[in-house]
């Protein structure tokens, strides 16, 4: 056993003769991808950073320390980072990660076309769906490179704040694939005993539950910057889920994923906390910020506020009741006011709680295979 301590809450690897050291590429070195390859190189595996920013490229590779999102923790010395992406660097990897916004996805992997091979493990740990299209990352990675590298890659997703994993605090993921081999293979790589890592085959629910949960992240915030408190809160948090859930069945998810880490863990955790970026964003907007000026002082991405407008144009297709995602694409883009979008949603019809709701005897059931 190997203790590892680097001025933060100390850890013990257990070297287990099944986990095979990899070369590990990790797209993107904002807050996610940095606190990842800190944690896939303190596993003992080789690790590159890419990303176009020159900024936390160069203070990763002078200081080992990303000055510009975690400049209080110091990365792992394993780690080297890199502007290039060579053929050279795509050829040496065996697990690539990509950690970089969907908004950018579709033209980051039509630069990887033909540079990649099906033997690559690719996992996807961005969230939210492309604006343009109403397309989710499934979809997105299926029409740019096809079968069999959708079949083959893993998405992962959980309640898994940056600065919690860099500190090596507990978190638990999931991570879905089609192939039980592959999300196995993602299993071995970043699982650890405090970083539980969960596999399941559901990877349109998992990429629904990450996406979705932005969107009631900002509308939990939103009315916790207007004073609201944990009733409404819980209240949000829990039709929020119903709401995800409605548009994922449809679109062919597991009910089971939606209580799940990658369900309600994450929905949670991003919904209730001012560590999160979206909930801030809304909380922001409630005390009565500007849309434009919080994007720009944020200091990173709210995936959140892209994936509202996606998410709208995609339940309009549907056909599905999300009157949370509804009202905060009314809010956000189409100029109406706060007090009528919250006074809007409170004053909505009576309904069944379980309307559209899976039915009690199959969630009764899955949950006891849990």
């Amino acid at each position: 056993m190997t203790e590892h301590v680097r001025n933060r809450i100390p850890f013990v690897v257990v070297h287990d003769e099944n986990r095979k050291l990899e070369k590990c590429l990790v797209m993107g070195a904002g807050h996610f991808g940095s606190c990842l390859a800190d944690h896939l190189a303190d596993l003992g595996n080789d690790v590159v950073i890419f990303d176009k920013d020159p900024e936390p490229i160069a203070s990763i590779n002078k200081s080992h320390v990303n000055e510009k999102y975690f400049k209080d923790y110091p990365l792992s010395t394993r780690i080297r980072a890199t502007t290039v992406l060579s053929d050279e660097l795509l050829r040496s990897s065996t697990v690539i990660v990509y950690s970089i916004p969907t908004q950018a996805m579709r033209v980051v992997l039509s630069g990887l076309k033909g540079r990649l091979t099906p033997d690559h493990l690719l996992i996807f740990v961005n969230k939210g769906i492309e604006a343009s299209t109403g397309k989710l990352p499934t979809e997105i990675l299926l029409e740019v490179l096809g079968e069999p590298y959708v079949s083959n890659a893993v998405f992962m997703s959980g309640p898994t704040f940056s600065e919690e994993v860099v500190q090596r605090l507990p978190t638990a993921i999931t991570a879905a694939c089609k192939s039980p081999e592959r999300a196995q293979w993602a299993q071995r790589t970043f699982h650890a005993p405090h970083f539980r890592v969960y596999t399941s085959p559901d990877t349109v629910g998992v990429c629904v539950a990450g996406a979705l949960k932005n969107v009631i992240a900002i509308a939990s915030g939103l009315a916790t910057g207007q004073g609201f408190q944990n009733n409404a809160r819980a209240a949000i948090i829990t039709r929020g889920l119903a709401e995800i859930s409605r548009i994922g069945l449809k679109l062919g998810a597991n009910s089971l994923t939606f209580v799940g880490l990658a369900g309600v863990g994450d929905l949670l955790l991003t919904a209730s906390s001012e560590k999160s970026r979206n909930f801030t964003v809304g909380y922001r907007l409630g005390k009565g910020e500007s849309l434009d000026q919080i994007i720009k002082t944020l200091g990173s991405t709210a995936e959140g506020v892209e994936t509202t407008r996606a998410a709208y144009k995609l339940v309009q297709k549907l056909g599905v009741d999300a009157p949370m995602v509804t009202l905060m694409h009314k809010f956000l883009f189409e100029g109406m006011p706060m007090e009528d979008a919250l006074r809007a949603l409170v004053t909505r019809e009576m309904k069944s709680e379980l309307y559209g709701w899976v039915a009690p005897e199959e969630l009764a059931s899955g949950i006891a295979k849990l």
